[in-house]
């Protein structure tokens, strides 16, 4: 096997395992909690964490992880990354606490394989350029992206199946694969990259921008959570300061960069017009496609899957398979799209990609809540042919756009720009989600009550807050049964059994929830379209076929 293919079947081992890592515990979180033996309606806080460590700490470290990379050596930080993440899967996997403490080790072994994730994330996408000749670097680029973007879908299903054996299986399945990669890189991937020239590092560039992205991140993530009386925490003082923080010191990392010898963040790739409008359209997309996994889970494990009579303990594993239809497309159009934007350029497949993905979402926007799943179906098979259409030719835009020897930098700025959008795009969609359903639910509740005749247990179910019931759908679960058991024997009793049938049943609380949820649902698909057809301009402006080694070639031959 020539070399170019081992080291891309390598890079393709860890895109899965790193994709599936942030998202299989999306669809686990019900049997981890109950492994861990931690309440879900009072546990909103590590449902956060859990979530959305990985792409906090893969956002802060792409850029500096890819900097180094290119002073020191691409492959020697990726099998480095390989092994890191490695040992945080085996301790996840031996989670040996329950309770709070239980959840916190899991963030924090998390966070060990999420800094094995950015070093082989920094540094994939750069040696699969370093290998490929440009004639074939837009097909294996694309390979690698539709690798990356199914694993995130495949990691729904897998987490579904195993969390019905054990919850530890979820972090296990990790372990195989990479204990397999890191042993193969070691023995097969070289150091063939041109070193960046400069050795110096950029410390006060990587001080500003960890401190920059971790205040706006963490902000983002506590603004999410309770705060006293109130449903949120955007008036929470700490939120409010991290957030300042952050942006303040990001200009000044900015201006930094501008000013220092060497920087991590190199402003000057930006004069390049393939490689600033390939990221613009990248960060749009990414806003985009962030929240949208986790709307679509609550939409399905919360509320479509039980209406259709599936057991709360049974839709993890259902709302993986449902979703397919969007891995299928992605899997159809990536490969083939990579393909043809080294033919072709990239231009216009990136661009048509993304128009599909915007009617995609105009689609999901339209659908009532107990929708015909055919429909549900075709548009996101729709949305993962145009994410498929879009990723590989846009990634292979940014890397064949920049001087060899910027690779690591160019690769860490798309992943962390994709990354931190990711994040931001999950703060958005879950508040515009939590203040809709914090001013309807109190309404369908009672009005929901009122309908099977225990309109006297409102003040009691009252008690159940907004964000707890955003919860129980994310998690498929029905939170009534635990609210009765909360309640005097006495009261239980008053309840007539048919009423108390329909409460716990799998319809009652699916549908109190849909009547708050549905509309804020759809407010987050039309900004999701709104932001697809922006990314749809910004990837028609980036121009025609740009590759920097080609162009370098014809001005030499020139002269």
């Amino acid at each position: 096997m020539q070399y170019k293919w081992t080291a891309l079947s390598i890079i393709l081992i860890s895109s899965l395992m790193g994709s599936i890592n942030m998202s299989i515990t999306l669809i686990a979180l019900p049997a981890i909690f109950n492994g861990i033996q931690i309440d879900p309606m009072n546990s909103f806080q590590y449902l956060l964490w859990i979530l959305m460590v990985f792409g906090l700490v893969n956002a802060t470290l792409l850029l500096s992880f890819g900097r180094l990379s290119d002073i020191y050596g691409r492959a020697k930080f990726f099998k480095l990354g390989f092994l890191i993440f490695t040992i945080g899967s085996v301790l996840l996997y031996l989670t040996p606490s329950t309770g709070d403490a239980g959840a916190i080790e899991i963030i924090i072994f998390r966070i060990i394989q999420a800094i094995g994730a950015a070093f082989t994330m920094a540094n994939g996408a750069a040696i699969i350029a370093d290998a490929f000749h440009h004639s074939e670097r837009g097909k294996a680029l694309g390979i690698n992206m539709v690798m990356w973007t199914a694993g995130q879908f495949i990691g729904l299903i897998i987490g579904g199946i195993l969390a019905v054996f054990n919850w530890r299986y979820v972090f296990l399945v990790s372990v195989p694969f990479g204990i397999i990669g890191t042993v193969w890189s070691i023995l097969s991937l070289k150091e063939i990259s041109i070193r960046s020239g400069e050795n110096k590092i950029d410390i006060l560039g990587n001080i500003t921008f960890v401190a920059s992205i971790t205040s706006i991140l963490i902000g983002i993530s506590y603004g999410l959570m309770p705060y006293g009386s109130d449903s949120m925490g955007w008036n929470n003082p700490w939120v409010i300061f991290a957030l300042v923080l952050g942006m303040v010191l990001m200009p000044i990392f900015l201006f930094i960069e501008s000013r220092v010898e060497v920087p991590m963040f190199n402003l000057k790739l930006f004069r390049i017009k393939m490689f600033s409008f390939a990221n613009l359209a990248g960060l749009c997309s990414s806003l985009a496609r962030g929240g949208m996994m986790f709307m679509l889970i609550i939409l399905l494990q919360g509320i479509w899957l039980p209406l259709h009579g599936y057991s709360y303990e049974s839709t993890p594993f259902w709302a993986g398979i449902y979703i397919l239809p969007f891995t299928l497309g992605l899997a159809i159009m990536g490969p083939t799209s990579g393909h043809m934007s080294d033919k072709y350029g990239p231009r216009w497949i990136a661009t048509g990609g993304m128009i599909i993905i915007t009617l995609s979402f105009l689609a999901l926007a339209s659908l009532p809540y107990n929708f015909e799943y055919w429909v549900f179906a075709m548009a996101i098979f729709a949305m993962g042919l145009g994410y498929g259409m879009f990723s590989s030719p846009n990634s292979a835009s940014i890397m064949n756009s920049v001087p060899v020897q910027e690779r690591g930098v160019a690769s860490g700025m798309q992943y962390t720009i994709m990354n931190t959008a990711f994040t931001v795009s999950m703060g958005i969609f879950f508040t515009i989600v939590i203040v809709g359903i914090s001013q309807r639910f109190p309404t369908e509740l009672a009005s929901s009550l009122s309908s099977v005749g225990a309109s006297y247990l409102t003040p009691l179910f009252n008690q159940i807050p907004p964000t707890g019931a955003l919860f129980s759908a994310f998690l498929g679960y029905n939170p009534v049964g635990t609210m009765l058991q909360s309640l005097p024997p006495k009261i239980v009793a008053m309840i007539p059994p048919q009423t108390l049938s329909t409460l716990t049943g799998t319809t009652w609380f699916p549908q109190t929830i849909a009547n708050a949820f549905m509309p804020s649902l759809q407010i987050t698909f039309y900004i999701g379209a709104v932001l697809s057809a922006i990314a749809a301009i910004f990837s028609a402006l980036r121009g025609e076929k740009f590759i920097h080694e080609s162009h370098h070639e014809e001005l030499d031959e020139e002269v």
